[in-house]
């Protein structure tokens, strides 16, 4: 287990996969997941790029082996936006290929617009351009427990499609997340707003939706944003494409990193 001391209240859980070449030097992707999720929602993407690339997955502040957050933390991008800068200069000797799947996008994009210099390109996996509808969540969770909720909310998630062995996988990793830091991230999100950061983001960006056509009216808002960006909408149930069809997902991202992988060589 690997733990970055970062700070006394902040010392973010991660994990390395890289099995390339010993004696070449990849470049590194890191992965930034969403709400209630951990490290563990990129697990079937690690077959896929660390035989390329050196992937670095980590427990978002409040998440898995991060460790929860307070009832009463506050949250703000600019805090997100740190905490990711302290773990790429860390963890990267170079800038970084970000993937960032649902609300996690939303830090991708912050991220990328503050500190170009370290985002070589972003992928926005089914990323909502506005904050999701939560009425009634904190209530639910209270009341019934986090499995609970994230069980009510899983087969739209992740569609019908989905074998049900796979949702009850999903319900007990999103289910594992703290009460307490569900309040203080449902707090913040439903006021992040990054719309006007959308073009300041100069780095070649991949918009993956899936192919419902209400999903590709909302991945039409980044991609109309933000200057150099590319919409794929997949062939996927659901709207979380990446835990839906992790395989399709991961070939649509490298396809589009490899066409740029030497931006800014």
């Amino acid at each position: 287990m690997s733990f970055l001391e970062l700070s006394p209240d902040f010392k973010p859980f991660y994990e390395i996969d890289d099995y390339t070449d010993p004696w070449t030097r990849p470049q590194t992707v890191l992965f930034v997941h969403g709400f209630t999720e951990t490290t563990e929602a990129w697990r079937a993407f690690v077959p896929h790029f660390s035989r390329r690339y050196r992937m670095i997955r980590f427990d978002l502040r409040g998440f898995g082996q991060s460790g929860a957050v307070a009832d009463d933390f506050t949250y703000s991008l600019d805090l997100f936006v740190d905490d990711m800068v302290r773990i790429i200069n860390h963890l990267s000797p170079d800038p970084v290929h970000v993937v960032a799947g649902k609300s996690g996008g939303v830090l991708g994009v912050k991220l990328a617009a503050m500190r170009p210099d370290l985002v070589k390109t972003l992928t926005l996996a089914c990323t909502p351009p506005k904050p999701p509808k939560t009425d009634g969540w904190i209530e639910h969770m209270e009341q019934h427990g986090m499995r609970s909720w994230a069980r009510s909310t899983m087969r739209a998630r992740l569609g019908d499609s989905m074998p049900q062995r796979g949702i009850d996988w999903w319900v007990d990793m999103m289910g594992a997340t703290a009460v307490s830091t569900a309040r203080a991230y449902l707090r913040w999100v439903g006021g992040a707003d990054v719309s006007a950061d959308l073009k300041n983001v100069q780095c070649p960006t991949l918009v993956i939706t899936t192919n419902l056509p209400e999903r590709i009216k909302l991945g039409e808002i980044f991609r109309k944003g933000i200057p150099r960006a590319e919409l794929a909408a997949l062939p996927v149930d659901g709207y979380h494409a990446a835990g839906t069809n992790p395989d399709i997902t991961a070939k649509a991202v490298l396809d589009f990193i490899a066409r740029h992988r030497d931006v800014g060589q």
